[in-house]
């Protein structure tokens, strides 16, 4: 439950961050490898500022400050399914869950696009929704159909029902899976994993799955705001120590994907989804200081400025705003990933590499990682993507 309120200020809005009672049941690891430290341009050393080399990942170099003469390049939803390899293996291996929490198959494909196209992140093939399960929160991932959650959340008796994760105990593949990745991968490209955040995950558990007009949520909110503030709650503790499992596995930087915040209002998003963002990042941050957190909202637009004021590293800006203009309203202390329009990759050659350095150059002078918008959509030529990671590689500032 809920206990009295902080306010934490958004330019001229007030984003209410909830104190809670009590305090996340995390099991805190030494780190067993070498952090990540994410800073500003400003706090680099000068044998950063000037150019000094390590062994590490392009990406995570970039991130500490030392510069670089290209910015590191990935793509959301790299691994699967676009991939004629990919779509190969579904023949064999049918179905969604299989493919993600079986350790073998989950690294292979995560290794599928970095194997083809040699991209500066290898983020982890898994689901938002992979751990629910660990929670007392039975749902499956149907081909055609999506998420399916049997029993939807809908009172706070259920809600009472939702235990704490224990990632080791019930979802061991992903660790192993981050570990082989690390082993696999070495120091060529960084190894990503990812959370969703509360309000998009009790979006699925509420409503049972996806939605189009998120009635069963936004009734929630508005008529029984305790029960989803007590779910979320939940969840960001949850998730809070899934972000660290998945640092101590192997992750060099974590994405937190609120996919859904954008369909709630401002005011709503401050009550709703920015405290629990924020908690999960403050609390991670008190144990794992130098892990680079990114954010990411679809839709983000109009909500820029809160997506700062969660508190993440970097901020992943989607195609509804110029980057140049999000780098004004967010500020230079952030480093930015984004934010070419996936479409894009439907089109010549020509286009998308006049677009990838085009959105290079909005980034330039800042921290960025160049990613899409978006995650790359199913029937995208894959000559195409090849072309996309190829013009950023051979991109120099």
């Amino acid at each position: 439950m809920l206990g009295s309120s902080s306010t934490m200020q958004v330019g001229s809005l007030p984003l209410a961050a909830p104190t809670l009672h009590g305090k996340s049941a995390s099991r805190c690891r030494a780190a067993r490898l070498q952090p990540v430290r994410a800073v500003t341009a400003e706090q680099a050393s000068p044998a950063q500022a000037a150019g000094a080399k390590s062994d590490d990942p392009l990406m995570v170099r970039m991130l500490r400050g030392e510069k670089v003469d290209r910015p590191p390049v990935w793509m959301m939803r790299q691994a699967g399914r676009y991939m004629k390899v990919y779509q190969d293996l579904c023949k064999k291996h049918t179905t969604f869950r299989e493919r993600s929490e079986n350790v073998d198959l989950a690294v292979e494909i995560s290794l599928q696009p970095w194997r083809a196209f040699k991209p500066d992140g290898v983020i982890l093939f898994s689901d938002i929704l992979t751990p629910l399960a660990g929670m007392n929160i039975d749902f499956d991932i149907v081909t055609g159909k999506g998420p399916i959650i049997a029993d939807p959340i809908r009172s706070m008796e259920q809600v009472n029902r939702v235990t704490p994760l224990d990632a080791d105990k019930t979802m061991p593949f992903v660790g192993e899976a981050l570990r082989t990745l690390r082993q696999e991968v070495g120091n060529a490209s960084t190894v990503l994993g990812f959370v969703g955040a509360p309000f998009t995950l009790a979006s699925y558990i509420v409503e049972g799955g996806s939605s189009k007009n998120f009635a069963h949520i936004k009734k929630m909110a508005f008529s029984a705001p305790e029960v989803l503030h007590a779910l979320n709650t939940k969840l960001a503790e949850s998730i809070a120590d899934y972000v660290r499992y998945q640092a101590d596995a192997g992750a060099q930087a974590v994405q937190i994907f609120d996919s859904w915040a954008s369909h709630l209002a401002p005011q709503d998003f401050d009550v709703f989804a920015g405290p629990y963002i924020k908690q999960i990042i403050d609390d991670v941050k008190k144990t794992h200081p130098d892990l680079p957190i990114i954010l990411y909202i679809s839709g983000s637009g109009g909500l820029l400025e809160r997506m700062a004021a969660c508190g993440p590293d970097i901020v992943s800006i989607d195609g509804s705003v110029d980057l140049k203009d999000a780098i004004t309203r967010c500020g230079k202390e952030f480093a930015y990933q984004g934010n070419m329009d996936p479409g894009l990759l439907f089109g010549g050659h020509e286009g998308i590499e006049k677009r990838v350095i085009e959105t290079i150059e909005q980034g330039r002078g800042q921290r960025h990682i160049m990613n899409l918008g978006h995650g790359v959509m199913v029937g995208t030529p894959e000559d195409n993507v090849a072309k996309f990671f190829e013009t950023a590689r051979n991109f120099r500032y």
